[in-house]
């Protein structure tokens, strides 16, 4: 219900957006340019962050339009602003303390993408993805670890993509099975902020409480 008025992003915790947040942490891991994808209410964020001056970084708006495209097509619509190279991505309704620089490299050569996982919150026990020895992988055997929603990718991952609505899950899991992404655990502050409380628990730890 917060977000009838507000796009996710703009929601505050400990005093800032969480996309605030974020531009901070990518700031000072190094990056520069940054590519907000927009859709619901996209022009309050477009309006609150401006060029990205403030945070120290230069911000460049793909708009999805009143409907969202999902991950997968948002990403696919952005691709001319993001370059020839692999780029990162992160979710906008999460909130962590990972160390992005640190991303830098992890793509391996004829990867097509690197995942970052984190242990299952109570809220999705079961999983997303299989990883072995470093490896993303198809099957049934073992315990499946939840998308933390930061990844790194390549652009032709998303060869054959046409512009529209799609999810980004099932292009993982045909690259997985190709033996073509990575994936690595972190274990330290993740949250997906997926309800009003989830929020209020961040906003709770952010202020000390």
């Amino acid at each position: 219900p917060l977000t009838l008025a507000t796009p996710k992003p703009l929601l505050e915790a400990g005093g800032a957006p969480l996309i605030v947040h974020h531009l901070r942490s990518l700031q000072a891991a190094g990056f520069v340019d940054v590519v907000v994808t927009l859709s619901w209410l996209g022009g309050q964020i477009e309006a609150a962050l401006g060029d990205g001056s403030r945070h120290g970084v230069r911000l460049h708006y793909s708009d999805e339009g009143p409907e969202p495209l999902e991950t997968g097509g948002g990403i696919f619509r952005a691709l001319p602003l993001l370059g020839a190279g692999p780029f990162l991505v992160v979710n906008g309704d999460i909130w962590t303390t990972y160390p992005y620089a640190q991303l830098r490299g992890r793509l391996q050569p004829g990867d097509l993408a690197h995942l970052v996982l984190v242990p299952n919150p109570p809220h999705n026990g079961k999983g997303d993805f299989l990883l072995r020895n470093g490896r993303v992988i198809e099957g049934e055997d073992g315990e499946r670890l939840t998308f933390s929603g930061i990844g790194v990718y390549r652009p032709s991952l998303f060869d054959g993509c046409q512009d529209g609505i799609f999810k980004l899950a099932p292009l993982l899991r045909s690259a997985a099975r190709a033996g073509r992404v990575s994936a690595e655990i972190f274990t330290g502050d993740w949250l997906d902020i997926g309800t009003p409380e989830r929020l209020a628990e961040l906003d709770r730890r952010l202020c000390g409480g």
